[in-house]
């Protein structure tokens, strides 16, 4: 389970979100990342029982950094209001699809595959199911990836075929997404509770056949190297 302390010092720092105010806090946040770090790698052994990918990975590698990047934004307020680790094969900066989790006090969620995919590897993705929708198909319509995701993925769409793709394929709707992803909103109150991992355990499991089938779309890329 997660701190409920990292909450109350989201809210905090929500409201305060000032270099002088964190720097009188920092002690604080130094502890609350600590235990996140270790909760992470607590979630990579767990999920590389069933997914060997995720071994070599680290929580350090899968973290997020709390400041923001504020070179190209209007919102000049230096600190993220949340806790993120996006836990995947190679670390959180790699191609390849895999396993995230938010802490964010009123916007928790769990989610996975690919966000904002390279033009290349969005490419070899659609191919990928183009080519082997029956198996894509088998994945998301399998009960309990549609009881913690329901049928559709997770963001936008092009409204019309991507160039290159039959309009009358079948699933010519999956391959309009921008983004490979899928996600579950989570009450605050279950990430400081005992079954927290448990629920984390189970949806991540349920989603490791659709970073799999991502996967081997993006491994296939001949030149994956510069993808990194």
């Amino acid at each position: 389970m997660i701190n409920k302390t990292i909450f109350d010092f989201l809210t905090r720092l929500k409201n305060n979100n000032t270099k002088d105010w964190f720097d009188e806090n920092r002690m604080l946040y130094t502890k609350l990342k600590s235990e996140f770090e270790q909760f992470i790698e607590f979630v990579i052994a767990e999920i590389s029982i069933f997914d060997k990918d995720i071994a070599q990975t680290s929580a350090k590698a899968s973290i997020y950094r709390i400041n923001r990047d504020i070179r190209f934004s209007a919102d000049k307020s230096p600190y993220k209001t949340n806790f993120g680790a996006y836990i995947c094969k190679g670390g959180k900066k790699s191609p390849f699809a895999g396993y995230y989790i938010h802490v964010e006090p009123g916007a928790c969620f769990l989610a996975g595959g690919i966000y904002m995919p390279s033009g290349e590897a969005l490419k070899a993705i659609r191919e990928e199911i183009h080519e082997r929708f029956d198996v894509f198909k088998e994945i998301i319509l399998n009960p309990a990836f549609e009881k913690n995701f329901d049928k559709e993925l997770w963001g936008e769409k092009l409204k019309k075929s991507p160039k290159g793709f039959p309009a009358d394929f079948e699933g010519i709707e999956y391959l309009k997404y921008k983004n490979y992803t899928v996600l579950k909103n989570e009450p605050d109150h279950i990430y400081w509770q005992n079954e927290f991992i448990d629920e984390v355990r189970s949806v991540f499991k349920t989603m490791m056949p659709f970073n799999r089938f991502l996967n081997r779309a993006v491994e296939n890329i001949d030149n994956l190297n510069k993808l990194f």
